[in-house]
């Protein structure tokens, strides 16, 4: 009997670190608003149109870590005033991948025909997008590092929900 309690005594403190271990993942929030370096302000095009770039970033998932793992994509460009403007590339749509226009004076969703202006504004009264594309914050560091608050927000929704 004695064995019994000797041993259930003895599995106490590694059962109680495998199961901090394990939900340790869960605990953590995610770095919400975190800005990510995404390009130099050359990269972006000095005429207004904007420009596509792949956005990377540290990612932790469940139990495991990725370094600079692709996670989305912005459009950057330039605005009448100089400063930086990034829209995330998903539609609020559906989620699809919104893409520039041949005539580069709009964006276009491929999956429903959702349209937007350069600004991300909704451009057509028929589109299906519920809400403009989702502008992120930009910020200028050293002056000519671009910095971008990268989000995603959940598609279909009026609202700009953060994931």
């Amino acid at each position: 009997m004695s064995a019994i309690v000797l041993g259930a005594v003895a599995s106490i403190v590694p059962v109680a670190a495998g199961v901090t271990a394990l939900l340790d993942p869960l605990r953590k929030k995610e770095t919400a608003s975190a800005q990510v370096f995404v390009t130099r302000l050359s990269a972006v095009p000095e005429d207004g149109s904007p420009k596509k770039f792949t956005v990377e970033m540290d990612r932790v998932d469940a139990w495991a870590t990725y370094s600079n793992t692709p996670v989305g994509a912005v459009y950057l460009r330039r605005t009448e005033s100089g400063d930086v403007a990034a829209l995330n590339v998903v539609c609020p749509h559906a989620g699809c991948f919104v893409g520039l226009a041949e005539d580069k004076a709009r964006f276009g969703c491929p999956c429903h025909n959702s349209s937007f202006d350069l600004d991300g504004v909704v451009n057509d009264p028929s589109s299906p997008s519920p809400r403009d594309m989702d502008s992120l914050a930009v910020d200028v560091r050293n002056g000519d590092e671009i910095w971008v608050a990268f989000r995603n927000f959940l598609p279909g929704r009026h609202d700009k929900t953060p994931v």
